[in-house]
């Protein structure tokens, strides 16, 4: 095949001619750039339709201003799949502060721009602009985050689903594989898109009643009318609507949930099955050309080529999916559930060897991991059968007396992949849970850790030194921290090499007042690290510590009558800077902020300790 573009989805109507096409089974429009590799949403759904037989075509970023941009390819066959792409396109497009970025790494060049705010509703409208009647079908993170009733930190409000907002026809939540090749074979077999209601992992939506599930074991949520408020009982109530959400997102235990808005009910079908070992293989191991589409070999307006984002995963394997640690601040729970997939050591050793023998490899293997790496099993035989526990926690503050905690499985699979020939480093950049290792009676892995897969520092993530906060986190005690930064010290003398330990911190986490931002501060002074960034809490839809911001409430901390136990809540900019002034209290340019922070505090005791 002399033309690389054909080693890739079609692009264009020239792609399509050469390949014969008359038209595209689906289009696939895109907020990323066209990579083809398997950490690109567009890429690995479009490659997996195209292994069951379906024509798929890609529109990335296109311009959102002009419909005529949404008809490169032609009106699809079946229906327009709509993405946000890998981040929600406010994250994308804003900082913590609500400052818009400069650049965005999954766009042509790095430019910033190329992704509109509200992605999914710009898209959609532009596809139905151009093709009245077209089937739209949306999901990724933005749709799989939004998809009932959430609160938007940039409009600062409560928005609907966004199901409802994109006016789409139906919606798919979750990492998506199983639920897109059902309801691609629906379609296929004539069923039209809004008669598509017995999916999982899909959401639709009716306006009639009667039509409403009702069966025993569907939950009714409280109605968006009850929830969309800023009074005190809107807020409760909106945060018994999150919990009923977060208890079921597992595809064993949980239920089918509705939610009324206004004349029109949203229905959540349960979550689609987690792959399995061979299923996560399968897809992982589809023909990608694990290379940027050739449009993006030309400079872009900034002068620069390529997609950025490729260059942090090209040599980097994905070898698990979800988490079981559930951090408050992360939304991993909703989108890809607390149940571990695992790919098998096999498909990691083919991948690893593969990319062992390309040219650009320089030796490195930059990560083994995914959203937590240390984590390859359920994390405890329950879950295999009856799913997570709704009402009870794996790690965190308390961790579970029933967790299994074994690194026997990483341990061996680390060590088959750095003796691949040409292999010569496995790093580990994912995130490590060192609570989790701190359980484990064996010290083989840190000492595997230690010696072979870190150079000169590890970055782990204590988050905070409050315990009161780290509860409110699901956090391990800062006890925990300071036992594992001894032991690893230790480890580190004991292998006579010289690392060390980046801790992140969290500034103005729901709960955090100035005086635990005192606390932190001290303890940073005593240990003499002050980091040279701290990330300010950022409310994204999803996420526990979000409902947290928006209700000032904490949803499983109960009074003694039974009501949720309030919390502070640091809102504005002005303390949002101060807590983060006094996290970084010895930068010159922050005196000013720390000492306001120390009056307020009440603390100026320590205006000559924290400078």
């Amino acid at each position: 095949m002399n033309d690389p573009r054909m080693t890739f989805l079609p692009v264009s109507r020239a792609d399509m001619d050469a390949r014969g096409w008359n038209e595209c089974d689906f289009v696939f429009v895109s907020g990323d750039a066209y990579v083809d590799h398997p950490s690109f949403a567009a890429a690995l759904l479009g490659r997996l339709l195209e292994s069951h037989g379906y024509k798929v075509g890609i529109i990335a970023q296109p311009d959102f201003s002009k419909a005529a941009s949404f008809t490169v390819l032609g009106r699809p066959r079946l229906a327009f799949l709509a993405s946000a792409g890998a981040m929600d396109s406010m994250v994308s497009n804003y900082t913590a502060n609500n400052k818009p970025r400069s650049e965005d790494a999954y766009a042509h060049g790095g430019e910033a721009g190329h992704r509109p705010d509200r992605a999914l509703i710009a898209y959609t409208a532009k596809i139905r602009e151009a093709y009245k009647g077209a089937a739209v079908i949306i999901g990724g993170i933005e749709a799989s985050l939004r998809r009932m009733t959430h609160y938007d930190y940039w409009s600062n409000k409560v928005r609907r689903s966004i199901l409802l907002d994109s006016k789409a026809d139906l919606l798919l939540y979750g990492m998506g594989e199983h639920s897109i090749i059902e309801v691609a074979d629906k379609l296929a077999a004539g069923v039209p898109v809004r008669q598509i209601r017995d999916v999982r992992g899909t959401c639709w939506y009716t306006g009639k009643a009667d039509e409403v599930p009702s069966e025993s074991g569907c939950i009714q949520l409280p109605p968006y009318a009850e929830i969309s408020g800023d009074d005190g009982d809107s807020k409760q109530r909106f945060a018994e609507s999150f919990v009923i959400q977060e208890q079921n997102t597992d595809a064993i235990n949980a239920s089918v949930l509705v939610e009324q808005c206004d004349t029109r009910y949203v229905v959540q079908e349960k979550p689609a099955f987690p792959l399995t070992t061979e299923e996560f293989d399968a897809v992982m191991e589809l023909p990608y050309t694990r290379r940027w589409h050739p449009d993006y070999d030309v400079p872009a307006a900034n002068g620069k080529t390529g997609i950025p984002a490729l260059k942090e995963v090209l040599f980097s394997l994905t070898s698990v999916r979800g988490c079981f640690g559930a951090c408050s601040f992360c939304a991993i729970t909703f989108h890809q559930g607390r149940t571990i997939q695992s790919r098998s050591h096999e498909s990691l050793i083919k991948e690893a060897e593969m990319l062992a023998s390309r040219p650009d490899f320089k030796g490195y293997i930059h990560d083994v991991g995914g959203p937590t790496a240390n984590f390859r099993q359920p994390s405890c035989e329950k879950q295999r059968t009856a799913g997570v526990c709704k009402n009870r926690q794996c790690l965190g503050t308390d961790p579970c007396p029933n967790l299994r905690v074994d690194h026997s499985d990483y341990v061996k699979l680390l060590q088959e992949l750095r003796n691949i020939p040409g292999v010569k480093k496995v790093f580990i950049r994912s995130g490590i849970r060192f609570d989790y290792l701190m359980m484990d009676s064996s010290d083989a892995f840190l000492e595997e850790l230690c010696r072979y897969h870190i150079s000169g520092q590890l970055k782990v993530a204590p988050e905070n030194v409050s315990d009161t906060i780290l509860h409110l986190m699901r956090k391990s005690t800062h006890a925990v921290y300071e036992k594992f930064a001894a032991e690893y010290a230790v480890m580190n003398k004991k292998i006579d090499m010289k690392q060390y330990l980046v801790p992140y911190y969290i500034a103005s986490h729901p709960g955090s007042g100035l005086n635990e931002a005192v606390e932190t501060a001290l303890y940073l002074k005593k240990t003499g690290f002050v980091p040279d960034q701290i990330q300010d809490f950022y409310p994204t839809p999803g996420s526990l510590s979000t409902c947290m911001y928006w209700t000032g409430l904490s949803p499983y901390d109960k009074n003694a009558d039974g009501s949720m136990k309030q919390i502070h809540v640091a809102r504005g900019a002005h303390e949002r800077r101060l807590q983060r002034a006094l996290m970084q209290f010895n930068k010159k340019e922050n005196r000013n902020d720390v000492r306001e922070a120390l009056e307020e505090a009440g603390r100026t005791d320590l205006l000559n300790v924290l400078r």
